[in-house]
């Protein structure tokens, strides 16, 4: 049987190697050129090469975003930038516009259909199948049986975002940023206008008085409790949005979605779903929903009187480098000596006290409140890079 791939987002190469480390199958990764995430670090050639060759070692992959929509003065940037990428062995590009096709053909490589593009049907992903599209990352306005006869009726690879922020407009497709502030989302610039609180007036304009400012914002979105139907509909990539999102939220994720679809595999009839959907929850800062796969789309959807935003302060340090019993931390949220804490890996999660921290100058330090701040802690359990350290709220 054909194992789903799990698709994690990197926004840098740290990122890149966080996410294949907690179990990622593929990467997919912006470049300086043509993706949607403008406001992103995103890749430097060296570093995407640097990247490609790291997740190919580990037998992983990597997919670069060339997905804006394309206007003619990004045209003559298209055949040199698509060159490059073929020089580093890149495994595939996720593309939107049709015109991108011809030079991905020119250049002999795979080309993953973007959910910009608002794929919803089986005659839609049969003709990009013609055009020599390998992958159909559909919109994310799918219903399952939307899903399932497509699967049916092309055999097409799929892809399907399972996790992350979900967008107002059709799969991405928006111009209030455009209206508002004057930037592009289509080319990378979205302001996220979606998510800004907004004042209602009645037809004689006057405001109308509510506890809570209007909004249309969405609630993000989380497949954890479908993976198995996900899976049994035949479904061949699972996408996690969020590029521009921490190293904890990267770690946290794939490691829940990465231990659930293990379960799937290795168990299959006595299948159970365990306890990291409370892990994944900790990590949102926004309520979460199945959206559109259950086909009942309606107000529990979206937030429209008002939301809270909390940002996430469990997420306390990650390990550099672990030597004599020592382990490098640089921080990441104020802890202190006598915290209860739990340093966790993809496979391991260990309770501990800190008894002793030191900064770099080999000074004791009671506490660690400088943003970044690098400190060493001793421990007899050997750690390792990119390990990590968060609060421990049950003690």
């Amino acid at each position: 049987m054909k194992k789903v791939e799990l698709l994690a987002p990197a926004g840098n190469l740290e990122r890149l190697k966080v996410a294949l480390k907690y179990g990622a199958d593929a990467v997919y990764v912006g470049g300086t050129l043509l993706n949607l995430r403008a406001n992103a670090i995103n890749f430097t050639f060296d570093e995407l090469k640097e990247g490609i060759d790291y997740a190919h070692n580990l037998g992983k992959k990597v997919y670069v975003t060339v997905n804006i929509v394309m206007h003619n003065s990004d045209l003559k940037q298209i055949d040199r930038y698509l060159q490059k990428l073929k020089s580093i062995n890149v495994d595939a590009i996720i593309v939107s516009d049709p015109c991108v096709l011809k030079y991905a053909k020119k250049h002999n490589i795979e080309v993953h259909l973007s959910t910009q593009q608002s794929t919803l049907n089986y005659e839609s992903v049969l003709f990009w199948k013609n055009e020599g599209v390998k992958r159909i990352v559909l919109a994310r306005e799918c219903y399952k049986e939307d899903i399932k006869l497509i699967k049916e009726k092309t055999g097409m690879d799929i892809e399907v975002f399972i996790h992350g922020a979900m967008c107002a407009g059709i799969s991405g497709r928006c111009v209030m940023s455009n209206f508002l502030t004057n930037r592009d989302a289509n080319r990378g610039g979205c302001s996220q206008i979606c998510r800004w609180d907004f004042e209602l007036l009645d037809s004689s304009k006057n405001k109308l008085t509510k506890e809570k400012p209007f909004t249309f914002c969405a609630k993000d979105l989380m497949m954890y409790e479908h993976i198995k139907e996900m899976i049994d509909i035949g479904i061949d990539s699972f996408k996690i949005e969020g590029r521009m999102r921490s190293l904890y939220y990267i770690a946290i994720v794939v490691s829940a979605y990465r231990k659930i679809i293990d379960n799937y595999y290795n168990l299959n009839s006595n299948f159970e779903y365990n306890k990291d959907k409370k892990a994944l929850e900790s990590v949102a800062n926004r309520e979460s929903s199945v959206q559109f796969f259950n086909g009942i789309y309606d107000e529990t959807c979206s937030y429209y009187n008002g939301r809270q935003e909390l940002s996430n302060q469990e997420f306390l340090g990650i390990i550099l480098d672990y030597k004599d019993k020592m382990m490098k931390v640089e921080q990441r949220n104020y802890f202190q000596k006598g915290d209860n804490i739990i340093i966790f890996g993809p496979n391991y999660q260990l309770k501990y006290q800190i008894d002793k921290i030191y900064d770099e100058d080999n000074n004791i330090i009671e506490v660690v409140n400088h943003p970044r701040q690098i400190v060493y802690i001793p421990i007899d359990y050997k750690v390792s890079k990119y390990d990590m350290i968060r609060v421990d709220k049950d003690r």
